[in-house]
């Protein structure tokens, strides 16, 4: 689609501008539109309307993405859908009447008090012999009743008393002279519920609570616990978003539902923001409704979005596709299915899984440990894009085999991780395959071998590369192997990613632990128990790019700093939560010796393991330099500044993006290679079918199918 986005630059601090966008806003909505596959106009729309609408009129967008605030009055937000509807233009977001009506408290509380939600107790004031305090409970808050961004709200705002409350509404009024909100104050937490219309939940879009933490430090300075301007201007560091709010489930599901009345009442579209206070006993109460919330990186949309598994460009793009549908505009040709272009960039198809539950330090939950977060995904999407290529969202879930039919897609990077098996990181690469399409990363039976550990080990062992003694064990009550000559033993999952299953009680040291840990570990992951020789030494992974020659990256350390533990290993625990325990040293410190021994062995079991384009291989070193090979991952993680793979590149002076074009780059060649072989057999020569016809399977020694011969239909 032709999308134009509107928007007010915030270009000063004052709180004149507080509403507006930053340009690191503007930078990411448009970047995010345009790795949507859409063509996009910025419209900054200062200055005279005049200019707005000859911009318009000479772009004729499909659709406007709104974010403009406008600069003065009670309809300011209202101005801008207003015109568009004039000029006959779709928009999102909601129209002229409901931003009108939610920019003023009073008018949204009277309306929402009408369908039964609890609100705060309040008066709505012009001039200050109107004020009445004695129909109000103290302390009260005093506030712009047109005004966003917490402007007009500090803390000098409470008033305790009928002389404090005079003179602050005085003050007030003489700020805001359009009128002012006074609000008896809510001893509790700030919660904000947003809505995204397009995302498919029980609550109609809703979505779930978060809510605003402030630093202990700086709450225990503040007499009134509020987000108020201060917060969201000069301290927003003091500040941070819990997802989810802190909330029992029967709370969480109240608000839910209270807010999606709320947002029907107030017919708002696309997208929105409800503000509550919950009280300390409990009890929620509305404050006010935003119909146009901020989209700045790290609001609570986005933030609430994740736990949906949405990433930014999905939040953008459901927004868009919302009000598509509102507006019966037609989807853009990608999204049909149908070709976009002849040549240009490619149609790069990004395959993941979404982390949408949270992995506990506990290790107790992380069933979805091995997926990836939407900031991480958020971040190998721009960087695909910074090449120039269109990013197609596929997650690999059990739709993706109808979305790859329909939609044309060039290459594919891969990062899915599949749902559940030892052969779940071979599914996306094997449907590929099946449909001819390149990706990145290593092929369905590297991946498969790779995942399960014994397996592994047998064929590094075939290449005359060292790995511990092992057996699997399945409950724990087998015949343990004679070629364990001594304790400890190290007992994890045979088929499983993100040291999942490893924690310090892996460590085994006589064979009743063992046993037990054994059952545990079979019992919790429904799965063979890999148990292998403890290799005590130290620890390093390697990373490698390439394929036929690898290119070998500077080994990374992992340095184990807690002197009490005696049989340390790269646990869960520590890949979850970087802490104190461990350190990364990146490159290695090694003598050049052994630095050659671990780059051969890593090249080797690269080799022997069939890795392609990227992969990063687990070691041990003994006391005296011998090298063990643990475990081969051939799908390592890719989160920024975090994963080991990004770390050991950083450490190799590669760039994040770098680092994903490096990936990518083998994929891309493979891709050429295919499109010079069909250009080939649409040129070679066709042989006589015996009716002077030519016959593409006559010249490939096939008969033709029956169904062929007969016709379709």
């Amino acid at each position: 689609m032709r999308i134009a986005l509107t928007y007010n630059l915030r270009l000063s601090d004052s709180e004149e501008e507080a509403e507006f966008d930053s340009v690191e806003t503007v930078n990411t909505l448009a970047g995010a539109i345009e790795r949507l596959g859409h063509r996009l106009e910025r419209v900054e729309v200062s200055g005279p309307a005049s200019r707005i609408v000859a911009r318009l009129e000479a772009y004729s967008p499909d659709l406007i993405f709104n974010t403009a605030e406008g600069r003065r009055g009670r309809f300011r937000e209202a101005f801008y859908p207003a015109l568009f509807d004039e000029l006959g233009i779709p928009y999102t977001g909601s129209d002229a009447y409901a931003l009108a009506v939610t920019l003023d408290k009073q008018l949204t509380k009277l309306m929402l008090r009408e369908h039964g939600v609890r609100t705060p107790g309040w008066q709505y004031v012009e001039h200050p012999e109107e004020l009445n305090p004695r129909a109000l409970r103290f302390p009260v808050i005093v506030k712009p009743n047109f005004e966003g961004s917490s402007k007009g709200i500090t803390q000098d705002s409470v008033a305790e008393t009928v002389e404090e409350l005079q003179q602050k509404c005085a003050f007030a009024l003489e700020r805001y002279p359009a009128g002012v909100l006074v609000e008896e104050y809510i001893s509790g937490r700030d919660i904000t519920v947003p809505y995204l219309a397009a995302v498919q939940n029980e609550f109609g879009g809703v979505l779930s609570p978060v809510e605003y933490v402030i630093d202990p430090k700086l709450s225990g300075a503040r007499k009134y616990d509020i987000y108020d301007y201060a917060l969201k201007t000069t301290h927003t560091r003091a500040v941070t978003v819990r997802a989810p709010a802190k909330l029992s489930p029967a709370m969480s599901d109240e608000l839910r539902e209270t807010a999606r009345k709320i947002f029907r009442v107030c017919d708002c579209h696309d997208l929105g923001r409800l503000d509550f206070r919950v009280s300390d006993a409990g009890v929620p109460h509305f404050l006010e409704i935003n119909a146009l919330p901020s989209l700045e990186p790290g609001a609570g949309i986005y933030v609430a979005a994740e736990l949906e598994g949405l990433h930014l460009d999905r939040v953008i793009d459901s927004i868009i596709e919302s009000a598509a549908k509102r507006n019966g505009i037609k989807d853009s040709p990608r999204r049909q299915g149908k070709p976009t272009r002849k040549s240009g960039p490619l149609r790069m198809g990004f395959a993941y899984n979404v982390k949408r539950i949270k992995p506990t330090a506990d290790a107790q939950q992380d069933s979805e440990a091995e997926y990836d977060a939407p900031s991480t995904l958020q971040a190998i999407r721009e960087a695909i894009a910074s090449y120039g290529h269109e990013v197609i969202d596929l997650e690999a879930n059990q739709e993706l085999p109808t979305v790859l039919a329909v939609t044309p897609i060039d290459v594919v990077f891969n990062i899915a991780e599949g749902f559940k098996g030892r052969n779940r990181e071979s599914q996306v690469p094997a449907l590929l395959e099946l449909l001819d399409i390149p990706y990145t990363g290593s092929d369905p039976a590297t991946l498969s071998i790779a995942l399960d550990k014994a397996l592994a080990k047998r064929i590094v062992r075939q290449h005359n590369i060292n790995t511990p003694n092992f057996q699997l064990m399945v409950t724990g009550k087998e015949r343990l192997s004679r070629e364990f000559t001594r304790f400890p033993l190290l007992a994890k999952p045979v088929a499983e990613g993100s040291s999942k299953g490893v924690v310090s009680s892996s460590v085994c040291h006589s064979e009743v632990e063992l046993r037990e840990v054994v059952r545990e570990c079979a019992g919790k992951y429904q799965q063979p128990v890999l148990v292998e020789e403890y290799i005590s030494g130290r620890e390093f992974t390697v990373g490698l790019l390439g394929e036929r020659r690898p290119k070998v990256l500077p080994p990374m350390e992992i340095v184990f700093l807690d002197e009490t533990e005696k049989t340390p290993v790269y646990s869960f625990q520590h890949k979850l939560e970087w802490n104190d325990r461990i350190r990364y040293d990146v490159p290695a410190r090694l003598e050049p010796n052994l630095l050659e021994k671990l780059r051969t062995a890593a090249r080797a079991a690269f080799m022997a393991l069939g890795c392609r384009d990227v992969a990063r291989i687990d070691f041990r070193m003994d006391e005296r330099g011998k090298v063990y090979f643990i475990e081969c991952n051939p799908l390592p993680g890719l989160t920024p500044g975090w994963s080991d793979l990004v770390l050991i590149a950083q450490g190799a002076g590669m760039d994040y993006r770098t680092l994903i074009g490096e990936i990518l780059s083998g994929a891309i060649r493979r891709y050429k290679e295919r499109e010079q072989r069909r250009a080939a057999d649409r040129e070679a020569p066709t042989v006589s079918n015996g009716n002077g016809h030519g016959s593409a399977q006559a010249v490939l020694g096939l008969e033709p199918s029956a169904e062929s011969r007969e016709g379709k239909g």
